[in-house]
């Protein structure tokens, strides 16, 4: 993991600009609007009382519960798999995996209603698999060498895993958590637009539908920040938690 500048930010920052503005101005549509009034309208939005604070609040907490189950099921159960090498578990998984969970949304509607416990369930259901299959394919590419160094010297099942299989797949979960936040913030834009008031997913689309594009792009920014802020926070984690994968790196 790259330790990132300041200045890095300000430039990436700056050539996202550039691109957008130089976008805007080749498309010439009041549905790409230029940066200026987009930003105006972000400011507009996050300012006390604005109404971009409440959907933004809303969405984080879809977005944090949905990773937080995901990852206390998917990293036990990718690291007994792994480990295993359950050829019934591998299976059920590759069966499933491919199959698009979004098409569920309606059923999951009719069963836990369209408050908030649809929507995680939805990502959940998504992002689990992620997790999971990383996790798996992590954990059965441990050494063997460095299982039997921990067997010689009278470790058992619950020694190996501690010391051996969830330190080796720690760097492939944050992997996975990484891949898994972009994908959950896809889904909970598809989930929002389904009956419901609050999140970011149903301010953009509200803010379509009535031609209001200005607003629309601020909440695809926060969108955007919502996805960093949780990039940032597993590369804090990642720090605290994964200190020999940095040094190798």
């Amino acid at each position: 993991m790259p330790e990132y500048r300041w200045y890095h930010y300000l430039i990436s920052l700056a050539i996202l600009a550039v691109a957008w503005e130089g976008l805007a101005i080749w498309l010439d549509i009041a549905a790409f609007p230029r940066l200026g009034p987009a930003l105006a309208a972000f400011a507009e939005g996050v300012a006390p009382g604005g109404p971009l604070v409440g959907h933004f609040l809303a969405s984080v907490y879809r977005v944090a519960a949905s990773t937080a189950i995901s990852l206390a099921i998917g990293v036990p159960l990718g690291l007994f798999l792994g480990r295993s090498g359950n050829p019934v578990g591998s299976v059920l998984v590759y069966l499933t995996y491919p199959v698009p969970k979004v098409v569920f949304l309606p059923v999951i509607m009719v069963v836990l209603g369209i408050g908030d416990e649809s929507k995680i369930f939805l990502i959940t259901l998504v992002i689990f698999f992620q997790i999971l299959v990383t996790v798996k394919d992590a954990a059965a590419n441990v050494s063997r060498g460095l299982i039997r160094s921990v067997q010689s010297l009278g470790g058992g099942e619950w020694e190996i895993y501690r010391h051996v299989i969830l330190p080796a797949a720690l760097p492939a979960i944050f992997t996975a958590l990484r891949l898994s936040t972009g994908t959950a913030v896809a889904v909970l834009f598809f989930a929002e637009t389904y009956a419901t008031r609050h999140g970011l997913g149903s301010f953009v689309w509200d803010a379509w539908s009535m031609h209001d594009y200005e607003m629309m792009f601020a909440g695809v920014m926060a969108m955007a920040l919502m996805g960093f802020g949780f990039y940032v926070v597993l590369d804090i984690a990642e720090r605290f938690l994964c200190p020999w994968a940095e040094k190798r790196r």
